[in-house]
């Protein structure tokens, strides 16, 4: 049976306040670790898939930065915007991962960009043919932008902030700013709308 203080931490819908209330209720680091991984483990998954990390190596990827976030609570480490740092720590280690294989896993980004995708039924043959061409059309077009545009993209996507998504990839709000209109100004031309 969960205590009060669980039930409580476990009701909370936003990942910020939860975020901020887990050291003021008494949560251990392990049950905080626990807590943040169910909230961010699907979204970090689809992050790293987006990096061109395959399904396997992405959950390995998941244990690692979930172990770095259990040493960093355990060793007393700043609990600010711990969204934030994991995704940091996962953004580092598969451009590590990445890097060191030197190659990039197109199925999986094309995957991880488009979700598993439903055919409406309503939609006649031609209809679903145009828009998965309008869909290929979207993941060439995602491909082209350059890799910060990508990565802002994908981190906003995820639900980020830009001050989080500079902090995850290091550049200036601005920087994210300008990157997220360049890429939505590029897509809204390629998806005709």
């Amino acid at each position: 049976m969960s205590s009060p203080a669980q039930d409580t931490t476990l009701n909370l819908a936003v990942l910020g306040t939860a975020e901020a209330a887990l050291p003021e209720i008494g949560l251990s680091s392990e049950n905080e670790v626990v807590l943040m991984f169910d909230q961010l483990r699907n979204p970090l998954l689809r992050y790293t898939m987006s990096l061109g990390i395959g399904i396997s190596d992405g959950e390995d990827l998941i244990q690692e930065v979930f172990l770095s976030l259990f040493r960093h609570l355990q060793l007393g480490r700043p609990r600010s915007n711990l969204r934030g740092w994991v995704f940091r720590v996962a953004h580092n280690l598969a451009l590590k991962q990445r890097n060191s294989r030197q190659k990039r896993n197109a199925v999986a980004l094309s995957e991880a960009l488009l979700g598993e995708r439903q055919i409406d039924p309503s939609l006649s043959p031609e209809e679903q043919l145009a828009d998965t061409q309008r869909q290929k059309l979207l993941v060439a077009v995602m491909l082209a932008l350059p890799e910060v545009d990508q990565n802002c993209l994908r981190l906003r996507a995820e639900g980020l902030r830009y001050r989080e998504i500079a902090e995850v990839l290091g550049i200036s709000l601005g920087a994210v700013s300008n990157s997220l209109t360049r890429a939505f100004e590029r897509l809204n031309r390629a998806g005709g709308r």
